[in-house]
Formats: C-alpha cells, structure tokens, sequence
C-alpha cells in the first residue's frame, strides 16, 4: 500500500514538473500532459484551467470536460498522424494544446498557431463539420510562418485574375465561408478569397482532407501544384 502511495505521488511530482516545464518553453499557463507517447513525438497538452496569453492577453482559451477532451483527441491524433516526425522537426511543430473556445482579441478562431514556439492550440469545440480539415489549415500556417521564401506570396497571387486583389488581412473582410465550393473557379472556399495565407491553408488542407473539388479549373491547379512543390522542397519524402 505504501508503495502504491509512493508512485502516485512520484507521478504527481512528474507530471507537475513536466507541465512547468512546458510552460518555460511555450509560456502557457494552466496545462497538463494529455499525451506525450506518440509515434510522430508531438506533445499533446490540455487546458486544466482557462489561461489567457499574448502581448496584450488577448488570447484566451478554456478548460474542457475529460469525455471532450477523449473524443476530440482521437480526432486530432489521427488527422495529425499524418505528418512524420522528420517533417514535424523541419516545419517546426512540437506542442499541441487542447483547450474550448479560443478567441484572440474577442473573436473565435479554430486555432492559433506559433511556429517560433514549436505550438499550435486548438479549439477543440470548433464547428465539427469542418474540425478536421481545419487541423490541416492550421498546421499549414505554422509550415508557412517557417517558409515564407518557398510560399511568395506575390508568386501566389500572379495566378488569380489580374483584376483580384485580396483583403489587408483575413479579419477585414466579411469572406469566412468554409464550405467548398462546387465550382472553385481559382478559390476553393469564400475563405480562400481573404488572404493569400488563407488561400494556401485552404487549399492545402483540402490536399491532406482528401476533398478537392470534383472540377479543379487551370488557376487552382496551378496552385495545387505550387503547394505540392514547395512540400517536397521542405521535405522531398513527404508524402500528401
């Protein structure tokens, strides 16, 4: 009995020590280890209590029940499976944090990624119909944040109408739809229009999500293969 009471409390000790840790190196508040033996090693860590963080603590994030958070994880981890650990340590992506209703500056957003940290926190009560594809959008911004020469934005955009212009940013246009469309015409979602990050998410996630458009015309084949091609300058066995 003594023992058993002994290794708990080793476990305890552990996984406090650990948790602080990881705040050290993400400099997030208030989590615990969900995960860490994983065949691709990402780390996944949950939001025990709401946190809030950024510059301005205008990020916010809330604790989840233990039923959402299993649910959910089983989700995440298959979707993230996907990406090798080679890959992973090229792009820079280590920390996954589970947390509900992630909002940055008072507006929810599916994910917040930061590629300097090695994190990407997912709001694991994000709208189910696109939660999956949505994990790949975000990975994408952290493979983005770390290969800005390979995906030039203005090589991008020279492959839209010359009459199209994108938003200053994806939060100064009222273009948030996820749905894909049917005909994409060069954009993929109504979401693809804001930004030309927004765009590359989009497509690439539809790439990993396994659901492009029945139709794909010239313009968005030709970003389609821009995204592939730049994958494989990053890593040349990665596999889409």
């Amino acid at each position: 009995m003594k023992l058993f009471k002994f290794i708990l409390v080793c476990l305890f000790l552990f996984s406090n020590a650990y948790a602080n840790t990881i705040y050290e190196l993400i400099k997030i508040p208030n989590l615990e280890i969900y995960n860490i033996k994983t065949k691709n090693k990402l780390r996944y860590l949950y939001a025990k209590q709401p946190f809030t963080i950024g510059i301005d603590n205008n990020i916010n994030c809330f604790n989840s029940t233990k039923q959402d958070l299993k649910q959910k994880y089983e989700i995440i981890e298959k979707n993230l499976n996907r990406y090798p650990e080679s890959f992973l340590k090229k792009v820079n992506l280590k920390y996954i944090v589970l947390c509900e209703d992630l909002s940055i500056s008072g507006i929810g957003t599916a994910g917040i990624p930061d590629n300097l940290m090695k994190t990407l926190i997912v709001d694991i009560k994000f709208n189910e119909k696109y939660f999956e594809r949505v994990l790949h959008h975000e990975v994408f911004h952290i493979i983005n944040d770390g290969y800005k020469e390979i995906f030039d934005e203005n090589i991008w955009s020279s492959f839209n109408p010359a009459e199209f212009n994108y938003a200053e940013c994806s939060t100064c246009t009222k273009k948030i739809g996820l749905d894909t469309y049917l005909k994409p015409n060069g954009f993929i979602t109504e979401y693809s229009r804001s930004t030309a990050s927004e765009d590359m998410a989009e497509v690439f996630s539809h790439l990993m999500y396994g659901n492009l458009p029945d139709t794909v015309d010239p313009i968005l084949k030709k970003k389609i293969e821009f995204i592939k091609e730049g994958l494989l300058k990053i890593d040349e066995n990665f596999v889409l």
